[in-house]
């Protein structure tokens, strides 16, 4: 039987990759405003952030977008950066909520890392906050621990790094 989970390079401004950038910010901004003032995101702030953020750092040479399949149905999405030239910064992992569970997530991983040291990476970093419990735990399972802040984003409450042997 063939694995239902494909993981390949994807243009960052391609429709699969703008599509599934859409239904992880809603949900990650959503999640935020439920949790903190008890409503959904506004639609019009929502589309400002959407929009705000191209995801032009996930382009070759110092970047990958990498798309996961689920017998081959766009299902989510990892991207790296390179923060320097040793240090990639794993974003973007995200998984549609439909196909959680099925080990989509590490391989989505896995692939980041792979990609940070095809751009010449020696360790990737990361940041998430308190409230994604499910990134924190999966991050932790794949062997990333949690390291002082490397920066001052405002929803950043967890860091992480692992190193790439």
């Amino acid at each position: 039987m063939r694995n239902a989970w494909t993981v390949t390079p994807e243009p960052y401004d391609s429709p699969v990759a703008a599509a599934l950038w859409r239904a992880y910010y809603t949900e990650v901004s959503d999640r935020w405003y439920l949790l903190h003032e008890g409503r959904r995101t506004d639609p019009a702030a929502l589309e400002r952030g959407i929009t705000a953020e191209t995801g032009s750092q996930l382009a070759p040479p110092k970047g990958q977008l990498l798309v996961a399949r689920y017998e081959d149905e766009p299902a989510g999405t990892a991207g790296v950066r390179l923060a320097d030239t040793d240090t990639a910064e794993l974003t973007r992992v995200f998984v549609r909520e439909e196909l959680r569970g099925k080990g989509g997530a590490a391989l989505l991983v896995t692939a980041a890392e792979e990609a940070a040291r095809r751009l010449g990476a020696t360790r990737i970093r990361l940041d998430t906050r308190s409230d994604l419990t499910e990134a924190r735990a999966l991050y932790t399972r794949l062997g990333y621990a949690e390291t002082e802040p490397f920066n001052d984003d405002v929803y950043a409450e967890h860091w992480f790094v692992k190193k790439l042997p």
